[in-house]
């Protein structure tokens, strides 16, 4: 317990949010989607490594299930973890729109040098939907 404060605690000072620092901790929608209807693997320029799963509902189009997995900083895990969160019941084309302002701003608030994270999850997101229209035509 005295570990997960020290965590949360140098997160804080570090400049993440709550929100950011409860996602980082509780790894939300870390994982894999078994048989997933659009999948991508993005590397960006800092070296950070996102993988995207995604379950679409084939009528709607929407996004019924979303998990990450990320070999990066605790901003790319916080970035990976809102994204996830805010494409849920999302269509595809609703969560096309979403931006590196929005899951900054969802967030609440992250260092500013880790504003990459968020363009990580983005570019990693557009290319799981790119993979799935692909494979709808």
């Amino acid at each position: 317990m005295a570990e997960e404060k020290d965590k949360k605690n140098l997160l804080k000072i570090s400049g993440y949010s709550s929100t950011a620092i409860e996602y980082i901790l509780r790894k939300v929608n870390v994982g894999k989607i078994e048989d997933p209807d659009a999948h991508a693997v993005y590397t960006g320029p800092c070296g950070d490594s996102m993988e995207i799963f995604l379950k679409i509902e084939p009528e709607s189009k929407e996004i019924k299930e979303a998990k990450f997995l990320a070999v990066g900083c605790a901003g790319a895990l916080a970035c990976g973890s809102a994204l996830t969160v805010m494409v849920k019941g999302k269509t595809i084309e609703q969560a096309e729109k979403i931006d590196e302002d929005d899951v900054m701003n969802w967030l609440g608030g992250i260092p500013i040098q880790k504003i990459y994270c968020a363009c990580l999850a983005k570019r990693t997101l557009k290319y799981a939907i790119k993979e799935y229209r692909n494979k709808q035509n």
